[in-house]
């Protein structure tokens, strides 16, 4: 069974999800963490719940979304997985910091590059990469397809869509992304996004102004 326990942290209100089985095995999601506080606060419920953290992945890596990458890495040793098209922002993530006017430390390089269809362990729970580009050139959507459940990063929002006004944004691919790839899964999936609250593949279907 996949457990899920989402924080909101960073300037930009950014998901940071942990999700677990029923052995606690647990992975660390997009670690948004940009102070001390927020890092213990994510530490704490690992460490209360008896978690076991074994990998740190990626929806995609723009800074929101991987300040935290160094803390996972020095408490538990872990080292990001990324689609191979955004290990670019990793590398650049200091200049992103500067830009941003923001205080955040070198991210660890990648250990290993997810790709699309391919299908991931975590102890007891298997899930699917779905390259779903756009919002980024290689955000990856997480399909936990016996679950019936999707963690879509930026790429699609409760009534909205990811930003395309980014650098190495695509505008014209990240439509056909949602359309072709994730909407035929189901509309009952539940969605939860980098940003705001969750919905649904059927909701966004029927109701989100941007695909209908």
């Amino acid at each position: 069974m996949l457990k899920l326990k989402s924080f909101t942290v960073g300037p930009f209100q950014e998901n940071t999800y942990l999700i677990w089985d029923n052995n606690l095995i647990a992975a660390i999601i997009d670690p948004g963490m940009s102070n001390n506080s927020e890092n213990q606060l994510i530490k704490n419920f690992i460490t209360e719940n008896g978690l076991q953290l074994k990998r740190l992945l990626l929806t995609h890596a723009h800074i929101d979304h991987i300040m935290g990458n160094k803390f996972i890495f020095d408490e538990y040793g872990l080292l990001p997985e990324v689609h191979e098209a955004d290990v670019y922002f990793i590398d650049n993530l200091k200049h992103a910091a500067e830009m941003y006017e923001l205080n955040c430390e070198e991210s660890p390089k990648p250990k290993k590059l997810l790709q699309d269809e391919e299908i991931l362990e975590l102890g007891e729970l298997k899930f699917e990469c779905i390259h779903t580009p756009g919002h980024s050139p290689g955000s990856i959507t997480f399909f936990f397809e016996k679950e019936r459940v999707m963690i879509v990063g930026d790429v699609l929002f409760n009534g909205s869509i990811g930003r395309t006004d980014l650098p190495l944004s695509n505008p014209d691919a990240i439509i056909p992304s949602i359309m072709e790839k994730l909407l035929p899964k189901g509309d009952d999936i539940k969605v939860y996004s980098g940003h705001g609250p969750s919905t649904t593949i059927g909701k966004e279907r029927t109701s989100n102004m941007f695909l209908i």
